[in-house]
């Protein structure tokens, strides 16, 4: 598929230009003063979650990607395993842009990304989480770079609020409910080599929409949406193409719709049958 084909590329462009360089003694990361990713501490909150988030600063013209990069873009990985008192990890992902790169669509961030994660510690009692995160991630320019940094930080229950990550928090999609959308409804047809999947949403018109339609199998490849409207029905269609190219069974509770506007973004969790 073009998204792997895509990041073969980006990868032997990667090996050949620019490997990503550790400054001895910190945790900030630099590719070739291209990006450089450290941790923000933040704090422990009052349900005894610990808010941290992730810092990734951008040279002028380079981008980063969002969960859902769009086709030309290489997705965020993160690998906890080598973190001691932390059992679960939620990310408050900001509301990215869209934008194009040699005329692919994309979605991701410019200038910086802060990414408020959310980090669930296995001991309840106050005691520090020692994070180990190995994170992957892609920047662009002209070209498409992956990276990979390895990031330590200790977590103490008494770490301190920051206005970077609440502001970063501030930034996140709106809930459905808070725009007054009931929900979606979900069309699947098998094609193929998988499934194709129409939704509709009743809700008001965001300005220059994007649907992006995701699955928590982050293996099944989604196009980017087709896209139409009528009055205040937004339509959205998609294709779903799993690794073994056939129509599989989808559970419309799993459907995530994101629609992102010009002035805002709003998250749809699930959708009913059509």
């Amino acid at each position: 598929m073009f998204r792997s084909f895509f990041t073969r590329i980006s990868l032997a462009a990667a090996l050949a230009l620019s490997p990503a360089l550790a400054d001895a003694g910190t945790n900030i990361v630099v590719l070739d003063d291209v990006a450089k990713v450290d941790i923000l501490p933040g704090w422990r909150t009052d349900t005894g979650t610990h808010m941290a988030a992730v810092r990734v600063r951008l040279a002028p013209g380079w981008k980063t990607y969002w969960r859902a990069p769009g086709d030309g873009g290489i997705p965020p990985r993160f690998d906890w395993s080598g973190s001691k008192n932390l059992g679960a990890v939620q990310f408050h992902w900001p509301v990215p842009e869209v934008f194009a790169i040699n005329g692919v669509q994309s979605i991701g961030y410019h200038d910086e990304l802060i990414l408020p994660m959310e980090l669930t510690p296995t001991a309840g009692d106050g005691k520090t989480i020692e994070l180990r995160v190995s994170v992957e991630l892609g920047v662009c320019e002209e070209i498409c770079l992956p990276m990979q940094v390895d990031l330590r930080a200790e977590l103490p229950a008494g770490a301190h609020d920051d206005p970077e990550i609440r502001a970063s928090l501030a930034r996140q999609p709106v809930t459905a409910r808070s725009l007054g959308i009931g929900g979606a409804t979900c069309t699947v047809d098998p094609i193929g080599d998988g499934l194709r999947v129409t939704a509709q949403i009743k809700m008001p018109d965001l300005g220059g929409e994007v649907a992006v339609l995701e699955l928590p199998d982050k293996s099944i490849w989604i196009s980017p949406s087709t896209m139409s409207r009528q009055g205040d029905v937004l339509t959205a269609t998609a294709d779903m193409v799993p690794a073994n190219a056939a129509p599989f069974l989808l559970q419309r509770a799993d459907v995530r719709i994101t629609v992102l506007g010009e002035r805002r973004a709003v998250e749809i969790f699930g959708c009913s049958a059509g």
